[in-house]
């Protein structure tokens, strides 16, 4: 039996600038040509592409699904020290996902504040100012730089499943789910084991999701210069960070390959 259809909430338009390569028009024609019904939108700390991707998805036939994956202050959104060593200066990241019109109006009341009131090399939230604009939203654990993902991989799992608790509480016990990932990365392996624990112990629940920033795997030179652009690099230079092949927008098929003793993070 083919699989049930699938719907990604993990994925990087063109807006998500110089790093997702994913056009909003073929997104649509993809989707819609391997039969999936719904699509979310979850750039990098903008909503830019909104209103160009609810036009685009309503047009084809498709279930809109707008979101962005925020980036989290380490503490207050106020504060400007942080480890200019890391990348994103030791930003975490979330994902929140507009469930009606009330989620929608907080996704833009948070990214607007993001700018005026967080920003610090990225428009930044904290968790104070996600639990006073909460109401309507899903939230995701995001990709290994969520704060729950790192510190899985840190081996702070008690840390880890406190927080997980924590964002629970302040999304709704039904609103927050732990995000399970395999683009062939150990880390990807470590941090769903240890999602699948939190999730045995609190019920939190799991979804899969595949990171999407380019929308074929044949796409993926193509990503790699938009990131050299982005870092300055030139072809022959190391980049800060990169994508292998597996980060595109994978088809219901393919995803049910992903996890398969899992079947309820893929529905």
């Amino acid at each position: 039996m083919p699989p049930a259809s699938f719907t990604h909430l993990h994925l990087h338009t063109s807006y998500s600038l110089l790093d997702g390569a994913i056009r909003i028009k073929d997104l649509m024609a993809h989707c819609k040509s391997t039969g999936m019904g719904a699509v979310a939108m979850t750039d990098h700390g903008n909503m830019y592409g909104a209103i160009q991707f609810y036009k685009e998805a309503q047009k084809a036939g498709i279930k809109p699904i707008i979101g962005c994956e925020f980036y989290i202050a380490p503490g207050s959104r106020f504060e400007t020290r942080q480890d200019e060593s890391v990348a994103d200066g030791n930003n975490f990241h979330l994902i929140l996902l507009a469930r009606n019109e009330a989620g929608y109006r907080n996704i833009i009341k948070l990214t607007s504040l993001s700018y005026t009131e967080g920003f610090y090399r990225k428009p930044r939230i904290d968790y104070d100012l996600l639990a006073k604009h909460s109401e309507g939203l899903v939230g995701l654990s995001a990709c290994l730089a969520g704060e729950v993902q790192r510190k899985i991989v840190l081996g702070k799992e008690a840390e880890a499943l406190r927080l997980a608790g924590k964002l629970q509480e302040i999304l709704g016990p039904e609103h927050f789910y732990l995000e399970i990932q395999d683009h062939g990365l150990p880390e990807d392996q470590i941090v769903a084991r240890g999602n699948l624990e939190i999730h045995k112990k609190t019920g939190i629940p799991l979804v899969l999701t595949n990171d999407a920033h380019f929308l074929r795997r044949e796409d993926q030179m193509a990503q790699e210069v938009l990131l050299r652009i982005n870092q300055k690099k030139n072809i022959t230079e190391p980049l800060f960070f990169s994508f292998n092949d597996e980060f595109y927008v994978k088809n219901p098929a393919e995803m049910a390959l992903i996890f398969p003793e899992l079947p309820g993070a893929f529905a």
